[in-house]
């Protein structure tokens, strides 16, 4: 199926950084809210923050969002230690294939992160990056979001 990530995990915490190396991965592209910062809350969790740093020497990090909030976008990329960009209008890939054009990195030499099929993971397979699906960072959802959520990952299955 065209919208099958790649990868499948619980979280950002177990993407296996050295296993995107191995594989020649030098770009990782995120998704920001629901992806590495709870939604709407313009503040990282400290454990991500140290997470970020953990890896973010070996490659080459951007955080793309379809928020079009120019306040939040400036506040999450004054606390992010990576670019952030917003207003990307996923799934179009514009915006991710410019940037990667801009770091001179191939799609195949990338990978997006994000935490929905029809946005995140759809931008990736139509830009031809690999891809990884997470669950949300935040795990105290509310249900109309959980529910949402599993709609969307129907399309994974089948």
């Amino acid at each position: 199926m065209f919208l099958k990530p790649d990868y499948n995990l619980k979280n950002i915490y177990e993407i296996d950084f050295q296993e995107l190396k191995n594989k020649g991965i030098k770009c990782i592209m995120f998704d920001l809210d629901s992806t590495v910062m709870m939604s709407k809350s313009a503040t990282f969790l400290p454990e991500t923050i140290e997470w970020f740093n953990s890896f973010i020497k070996d490659f080459e990090v951007v955080i793309i969002s379809n928020n079009h909030n120019e306040n939040y976008i400036n506040n999450a990329s004054k606390l992010a230690p990576c670019r952030v960009i917003g207003n990307a209008n996923k799934p179009n890939p514009k915006v991710a294939k410019n940037y990667l054009s801009e770091v001179g990195i191939s799609p195949n030499e990338a990978i997006m992160v994000g935490d929905r099929p029809l946005t995140d993971i759809l931008v990736g397979k139509l830009l031809g990056t690999k891809t990884i699906l997470v669950g949300s960072i935040n795990p105290n959802e509310n249900l109309l979001t959980k529910f949402v959520r599993a709609i969307e990952r129907i399309t994974i299955r089948y």
